[in-house]
């Protein structure tokens, strides 16, 4: 397959977030008195859109969801940000791709400020022509949402050119929703179940074959 360009998502696709992310996490939850020691059971929130995941998972209201979302904030500038890692082999894909001539854009659910400065930490932001990412007011969080404000910035690309990368059914659904090919990877926080029903294009188990996926 030849794609012109390459939609990544960020957490759980480029960089593995689960201690900052679930660390940030149980910060929020505690203004609440909500205790939660076991960061395993906070993986869920890495990916999709942090308001609708306190609603979802722990029953807050609208309002103390969009409160808990700013403490997540309090923690996760500060240090939860840092305490993250880029997947192995991901820096040498980007590094390749860019060579071949790929537009490479990262398209996440995180606010754009941040993602910015994570990729900017792990050195990987040369390699991105662009990065959308969700408003820190909580608007544009869905992956839709953010794929639309991408293809509105790429008039004169074919979407038949796009092709979006993720780990989780909201990258694959956000894709569809737009006609774009989707590859889901297994490496990242999306269950298998999950993902196969989501019916991505594609669905790789590492980052080996997504770079074989890429490259071919």
């Amino acid at each position: 397959m030849s794609f012109q360009v390459i939609l990544f998502d960020l957490d759980g696709t480029l960089t593995d977030p689960k201690a900052g992310i679930t660390k940030s996490v149980q910060y929020a939850l505690a203004k609440y008195n909500i205790q939660e020691p076991d960061l395993d059971k906070l993986i869920p929130f890495i990916g999709p859109p942090l308001t609708e995941s306190f609603q979802v998972f722990y029953s807050l209201s609208q309002e103390d969801a969009v409160a808990a979302v700013g403490y997540y904030r309090e923690y996760f500038t500060r240090t939860g940000m840092y305490e993250n890692a880029v997947y192995p082999g991901i820096a040498s894909l980007l590094s390749e791709l860019k060579k071949a001539g790929k537009q490479l854009i990262v398209a996440t659910s995180k606010p754009t400020v941040f993602s910015v400065q994570i990729l900017e930490h792990f050195a990987l932001l040369p390699f991105f022509d662009s990065v959308v990412g969700s408003n820190l007011d909580g608007t544009r969080i869905h992956k839709a949402e953010i794929i639309d404000y991408v293809l509105s910035e790429l008039p004169a690309v074919d979407r038949e050119n796009i092709v979006m990368v993720g780990d989780r059914k909201h990258d694959i659904i956000g894709a569809q929703h737009h006609g774009l090919a989707s590859v889901a990877v297994r490496y990242g926080y999306g269950a298998a179940e999950e993902l196969e029903q989501a019916k991505p294009t594609y669905l790789v188990n590492s980052v080996a074959e997504l770079s074989c996926l890429l490259q071919s």
